[in-house]
């Protein structure tokens, strides 16, 4: 008699059944996005430019980061990429929260964004755009940085964006936008620029907008207010007055009031230790000394003062502004005033300077984690889409010293070089925004000098 084989075991069939399928059910990397990412190269990657190729999509050229297998920073700048924009695509890549095509040559107009509702930061700066400002960028309320220079978009700046109740930075200089410029009054806005297009009427009067000066709203022939220097005999052609909340800090000229504790401010934040404390203190009241003198600050100039405000968005409670150089489109960093001298753009100080790589843009896509906050200002550590890592130190009253001074200091300070000393390696200046830019040491040291705190080294 034949023995029979043993009978097969159920569990078996259950295992071959789901490898079975397993081989046909899409992965969670295989999703949508390398579907949409494609059909984006094929609408506008006429000359190859993008090598895209191999089954994992997130480490593709321009792909800045994935999470769990979704896109969330696409960033392609600088390609040679032409075509238009299809808006139904992109939405499908609805996890982004950077998305860059700067300086590529792109036309027509911007698509409905309205699906990435996850977007944090939009550049599309210096292509061909036309048409109207895109309407779904209102509704995109977690947005923060609007970048639309260097296009050819026309018709008003809608009201609407005053929905952006996050908004940090909206460029929209050199395009061809005409009427009026709306009541913004986000107090999260620190840098401005609608300068060179068609715009006219009145400035409208509100404290967020009365901090920026000229060099925002130069380039527009029709425009009137204090901050173009032409009176607008008491006509309005742009949008409605807006109502100031009583919760808005009042602008005023106020005396100039040197403190010592400012200076010992920006001195703390800088020593990395405190064998050298007591020489940075001592050059630091040298310079201010010189400058004691100073008389009432300038109206409305780059160093006029402003009240604390509440920032939306982790903002930390400081002023800010954005002084665009009107006519300058924006190249590898921000410039907003254009004037030297260390203000409105990044400037490197110390050994290896001219190594530097990254710029003030970099900074703003960078993902931020707040270290720390204290009377000075707030500490933060910013990862860039490059991988770089640096601690920035946001200045809370960026009023005092003045520029002139502010900038001697740093210099001073930036030359300093010691093994128990972190180093100075960068700082930004505008109107009312400071920013200085240390080497990131991992293990809380740079944070624990700064506020003081003792920490176990264990």
């Amino acid at each position: 008699m034949a023995l029979s084989s043993p009978p097969f075991p159920r569990y078996s069939l259950l295992l071959l059944s789901f490898i079975s399928l397993s081989s046909f059910v899409p992965t969670a990397k295989s999703s949508g996005d390398a579907e949409a990412l494609m059909v984006l190269k094929s609408s506008m990657d006429r000359l190859n430019s993008l090598g895209w190729g191999g089954s994992d999509f997130c480490k593709w050229e321009g792909i800045r980061e994935c999470i769990k297998g979704r896109v969330t920073k696409l960033v392609l700048e600088h390609l040679n990429l032409s075509g238009t924009l299809d808006g139904r695509t992109l939405s499908r890549l609805d996890q982004l929260r950077v998305l860059s095509f700067k300086e590529n040559s792109i036309f027509g107009p911007i698509p409905n964004f309205s699906g990435l509702v996850n977007l944090k930061s939009l550049f599309l700066n210096d292509n061909n755009f036309s048409g109207d400002f895109p309407a779904s960028i209102s509704v995109l309320h977690r947005l923060k940085v609007v970048v639309l220079s260097g296009n050819h978009i026309s018709g008003g700046i809608p009201e609407s964006l005053l929905k952006l109740r996050r908004l940090y930075v909206l460029h929209l200089q050199d395009n061809r936008f005409n009427g009026g410029i709306p009541p913004l009054n986000q107090t999260s806005l620190r840098f401005f620029n609608v300068s060179n297009n068609q715009l006219s009427g009145n400035i409208p009067a509100t404290p967020i907008l009365d901090r920026f000066n000229s060099s925002s709203f130069s380039g527009n022939l029709d425009l009137c207010g204090e901050q173009v220097h032409k009176p607008c005999n008491g006509t309005n052609h742009g949008f409605a007055p807006a109502i100031s909340p009583s919760s808005y800090p009042q602008v005023s000229s106020r005396k100039f009031k040197h403190h010592a504790k400012h200076l010992v401010g920006i001195v703390l934040a800088s020593v990395g230790g405190f064998l050298l404390l007591g020489i940075l203190v001592l050059v630091l009241v040298v310079c201010m000394r010189k400058g004691s003198n100073a008389g009432e600050l300038t109206s409305k100039g780059v160093v006029e003062g402003g009240a604390e405000e509440r920032g939306e968005g982790g903002n930390s409670n400081s002023n800010s502004n954005s002084n665009n150089n009107g006519g300058a489109k924006v190249q590898s960093g921000f410039s907003w005033e254009g004037v030297g001298g260390g203000v409105g753009s990044l400037v490197f100080c110390g050994a290896g300077a001219e190594q530097m790589s990254y710029s003030l843009e970099d900074l703003l896509k960078a993902s931020a984690e707040t270290l720390g906050r204290g009377t000075v200002g707030s500490t933060y550590k910013a990862v860039m889409e490059s991988g770089f890592i640096v601690t920035v130190k946001r200045l809370k009253d960026a009023r005092y010293p003045r520029v002139e001074e502010f900038r001697r200091h740093m210099d001073v300070i930036g030359r300093l070089s010691h093994p128990n000393l972190v180093p100075l390696r960068a700082y930004f200046q505008a109107k009312e925004e400071r920013l200085l830019v240390y080497d990131y040491f991992p293990n809380g040291s740079l944070f624990s000098l700064i506020h003081g705190m003792s920490l176990s080294p264990f």
